[in-house]
């Protein structure tokens, strides 16, 4: 009797679960998946457990369906589910609904899957944490830190992102301190800022706004200073359905004749009396080609100089959400400001504020001084694997199974999502999904993208398992 061949898949967001669906999905050739998950929902991954109604998606129900051969899928499950989840009834494929409630889709997702008959002995849902994975062989063992082992055929390193670093300052001895809040979806940011406590938020972009959010979600009156190096905000989608645009051509590796392309179209349509942001949208099927084709050091340059506005014309906020915003900026109950962090000190007996934040403003000679209680690091998710604590990703790295990729935004893998090892070899095997392979494929972050690079992968990973272990066992 032949024995199925068994895949671990370390993550268990929309990333991971995504992609066992996949390999589920191919009946009676489907191998025996393990998605293991540290937290205790499966299918929800950070972005979608939160509970606050007011943090929405920023794409639509239209763009939302899990599964790129099926557009309708997440429509028809919110038509489905009438009242009987927050947020379904009503809404449309212009909708920006909240994210608990796509948490709950992913979520009914997975748990569907667990039941069916035929996944019985082929989806095992793991609540653990993945420690540890070495090679014995031709296969690999992946440590449970329960001390739980299981001997895989191949595996998935759908890690997600990781908790923001500290700023770089010159003394970092606040960032010791309870006032200072290292990772903005921790338990203390709701437990232990005050009603009234004034608030500088490290960053402005979309995590930053889902902090704002929750913080007035909560009775929160204080002031919010928000701080960034350009003080820039998330822009908003259109309120209407938007219009369609045609894909960009094929073009050159240059980063200047993309970005003239795009400013080009800009303004043909507003021109024609129509929005810029389809013009964005459009550039997504060719936006992976773009960025592989571009030579390393035009990558580089994209990230040192465009990528801030890229990131805030492509990840926009929902026009309701943008609204709150605009508002809070309008009261003064919110401040969003553009400069470089100098000095961050704790002063324990100040009559305004216990700490107190020095900055240098965005083109200025001269520093500014102001009082604060809290400090939350919205700075966005650490991307370089060399500074991350995670244990599993420290024993990979000590063992040269993996690197960082040459810009230092997640894991170095191929174009097909093989781990590459120290050496820069593929690691048979072992390959990742997610926000962890921004360095090869950039787009990946946003569900429209995970969902192609999920149904592609396990497309790779099956052809792997039919070549080399199935092949091997038969022998």
């Amino acid at each position: 009797m032949t024995t199925r061949p068994t895949i671990a898949i370390i993550g268990a967001g929309f990333s991971g679960s995504l992609l066992a669906l996949h390999l589920l999905s191919r009946g009676v050739d489907c191998p025996r998946v393990l998605l293991i998950e540290r937290a205790s929902d499966f299918g929800r991954g950070l972005a979608y457990a939160t509970g606050n109604p007011a943090h929405l998606l920023n794409v639509r129900a239209g763009n939302m369906s899990a599964f790129p051969d099926q557009p309708e899928h997440f429509l028809s499950w919110l038509r489905a589910q009438g009242d009987a989840v927050p947020g379904a009834e009503g809404a449309g494929p212009a909708s920006f609904v909240a994210r608990q409630t796509y948490g709950h889709y992913l979520q009914k997702l997975v748990s569907d899957a667990a039941k069916q008959s035929r996944s019985a002995g082929r989806l095992i849902l793991v609540p653990d944490t993945a420690v540890a994975l070495r090679r014995e062989g031709e296969r690999m063992v992946v440590r449970l830190d329960v001390g739980r082992e299981y001997t895989l055929d191949a595996a998935v390193l759908a890690i997600g992102n990781f908790p923001p670093q500290p700023p770089h300052l010159f003394d970092g001895s606040f960032f010791r301190s309870p006032r200072f809040h290292p990772d903005p979806w921790a338990p203390s940011v709701a437990r232990d800022i005050g009603v009234r406590d004034s608030v500088l938020v490290i960053g402005t972009g979309l995590t930053m706004v889902d902090t704002v959010l929750s913080l007035r979600a909560r009775g929160h009156q204080g002031q919010i200073v928000a701080l960034s190096r350009r003080g820039l905000l998330p822009r908003r989608h259109t309120d209407a359905a938007p219009h369609v645009v045609p894909p960009p051509p094929d073009m050159p590796a240059s980063l200047s004749r993309i970005l003239a392309h795009v400013r080009r179209t800009v303004r043909q349509e507003q021109a024609a009396g129509r929005a810029w942001q389809p013009v964005i949208d459009s550039l997504r099927p060719r936006t992976v080609a773009y960025w592989q084709a571009l030579p390393l050091v035009e990558r580089k340059r994209f990230l040192r100089h465009l990528r801030p506005w890229w990131d805030v014309h492509r990840h926009r906020l929902a026009p309701s959400v943008a609204t709150q915003l605009t508002a809070l900026q309008a009261t003064g109950a919110l401040i969003v400001t553009a400069g470089r962090l100098q000095r961050i000190e704790e002063v324990p007996d100040a009559v305004q504020g216990r700490v107190r934040v020095t900055y240098r403003p965005r083109n200025e000679a001269s520093d500014i001084t102001f009082p604060v209680d809290q400090v939350i690091n919205c700075s966005g998710p650490c991307c370089d694997i060399l500074r991350v604590t995670d244990p599993l990703v420290r024993d990979l790295l000590a063992q040269g199974t993996i690197r960082p990729d040459p810009l230092h935004l997640g894991l170095d893998v191929d174009v097909e999502a093989r781990v590459l090892d120290a050496g820069g070899r593929p690691v048979a095997g072992l390959y990742a999904i997610g926000p962890v392979t921004r360095g090869t494929f950039w787009e990946m972050t946003a569900v429209p993208d995970i969902r192609m690079q999920a149904a592609t992968l396990a497309q790779h990973i099956s052809a792997y398992i039919d070549r080399h272990v199935r092949v091997a066992a038969d022998a």
